[in-house]
């Protein structure tokens, strides 16, 4: 759910065009694990200081397409989508090698 002071930009013209635009560029898939995305991620997050500012707020180069789980991996919810890979620390998915046990 967005914050207090987000909800108003959530709910602009400007915003929903972008990410409808968005999304549909990344036909709807997951740019992390290649399920279906219903999230538009920004990579540098909203803040009050930076919510008016459509460099960061609409600016494509700041978003991400993701599904549920890879956007909770973001904000640290849970752990990582499939075994066999992880995220680097620019939020990229690299493989990882298979440990035997």
């Amino acid at each position: 759910m967005a914050k207090e002071y987000a909800k108003n930009f959530y709910k602009s013209k400007e915003w929903i065009k972008c990410r409808n635009s968005f999304m549909a560029s990344k036909n709807y898939i997951c740019e992390r694990c290649g399920k279906p995305a219903y999230i538009v991620h920004h990579k540098e997050h909203i803040t009050p200081s930076n919510i008016n500012n459509p460099n960061i707020t609409l600016n494509w180069d700041n978003l991400q397409a993701l599904c549920i789980e890879c956007h909770n991996v973001v904000h640290g919810k849970c752990e990582a989508c499939i075994n066999g890979v992880a995220f680097n620390d620019n939020g990229d998915l690299i493989y990882t090698p298979q440990v035997e046990k």
